[in-house]
């Protein structure tokens, strides 16, 4: 399984995020997370012929969520990326470094994302600089102290020193 994972990464179609390791006290995650880059050849995988079938298909969240983390690292170039998940259930689903700044992104399908405890967890273990919520609505607003909602359509989240 190893050995096909790191053809398909070589070749471009599936991303591995190493996890991040911070001395917080409880287990983390050790193995890497794995998104695949193409979302088309996902959807040719996975028999997703239109948008109609994309939204009732069970991996629709998966291909949104790899969709929208190639996108967001193509416009912000971090040095590095990473998630974060912890065996109690908190999670990020990617740490970015560049320059000495850390954000997090959360990628969220819901109309009016909300604040969660893995959030807070987030934010105050790993202690972000901000964490960004990347949505499909159209509207930017604040849901705490540095944590911002940003629609994915507009490009709003396109600088990493906010």
């Amino acid at each position: 399984m190893r050995r096909y994972l790191d053809v398909f990464t070589g070749a471009y179609h599936i991303r591995q995020l190493a996890p991040w390791h911070e001395n917080i006290g409880e287990r983390q995650a050790k193995s890497p997370k794995i998104y695949w880059r193409d979302s088309g050849l996902l959807h040719q995988l996975l028999g997703i012929a239109d948008h109609q079938t994309l939204l009732s298909h069970p991996r629709c969240g998966a291909s949104c969520e790899g969709f929208v983390l190639e996108t967001m690292l193509h416009r912000l170039q971090p040095d590095k990326t990473s998630f974060w998940a912890t065996h109690t259930g908190a999670e990020l689903d990617a740490l970015l470094i560049k320059d000495g700044v850390r954000p997090g992104l959360e990628i969220k399908r819901a109309d009016a994302p909300r604040l969660t405890p893995s959030m807070r967890h987030a934010v105050a273990d790993l202690k972000l600089d901000a964490l960004w919520v990347i949505y499909p609505g159209k509207h930017r607003y604040p849901l705490a102290d540095r944590v911002e909602v940003l629609p994915f359509a507009t490009g709003t989240a396109t600088g990493m020193g906010r």
